[in-house]
């Protein structure tokens, strides 16, 4: 099942790849600004882990439609939570979510982000293509997805270099979230106990 989630998420990327790239200045603007700013709160030794981490999740918030991804991974049962579910697992959601990108995004602390092209899924959701430059000279791509028009854009996905592949973050957490609702009868408290678990998880294993 892994290999073949893999595969299919392998898939998507080379299809997104494979769309005609446009120049889209200002998405791409948007993206260079944000995730260096992102990057920058990662690499200030002045911070302490706190500062950091609540430096980084206020940018984070800004930059991406934490509600719009906390809906799309769990498909169909975003309408089939109470409002009070959603509530609850919104919350939980926000907090795994920062935890996620923060641990992951840790690992490209580097000298700068360069926006390499841009890929035009419609005139209103992008994927730009970044490469982040290391001092140690083993550069790293990162895609981000980007919806919006006119200056107002916000990321809905990234995808980051996991074990050699690079895997879109959401697609990932929503093969995972879908599968173990399914599983429970679609039981938001499970879900929630679950995320719960695994933001601890990520929180206990990051760098100082």
């Amino acid at each position: 099942m892994k290999r073949f989630l893999r595969s299919t998420l392998a898939a998507a990327v080379i299809l997104a790849g494979a769309l005609p790239a446009f120049a889209d200045a200002k998405t791409e603007a948007y993206v260079q600004k944000n995730a260096s700013e992102v990057l920058k709160t990662l690499n200030n030794p002045n911070l302490s882990t706190s500062e950091r981490t609540a430096k980084f999740s206020a940018y984070m918030d800004q930059f991406t439609d934490l509600d719009a991804v906390s809906n799309f991974v769990i498909g169909k049962y975003s309408r089939r939570f109470t409002e009070a579910e959603l509530t609850r697992y919104r919350k939980a959601f926000r907090e795994y979510a920062l935890a996620v990108y923060q641990f992951e995004l840790d690992a490209y602390r580097g000298e700068a982000v360069q926006v390499k092209n841009s890929v035009d899924r419609s005139p209103t959701d992008s994927i730009v293509n970044t490469v982040i430059k290391r001092q140690d000279g083993k550069d790293m791509d990162v895609r981000w997805r980007v919806q919006g028009s006119e200056g107002n854009y916000q990321v809905v996905d990234v995808a980051l270099n996991l074990d050699g592949n690079l895997i879109w973050l959401a697609i990932e957490q929503r093969a995972q979230f879908i599968a173990l609702l399914d599983n429970n009868n679609g039981s938001a408290d499970k879900l929630i106990a679950k995320i719960n678990s695994m933001t601890n998880d990520l929180k206990a294993k990051a760098r100082s």
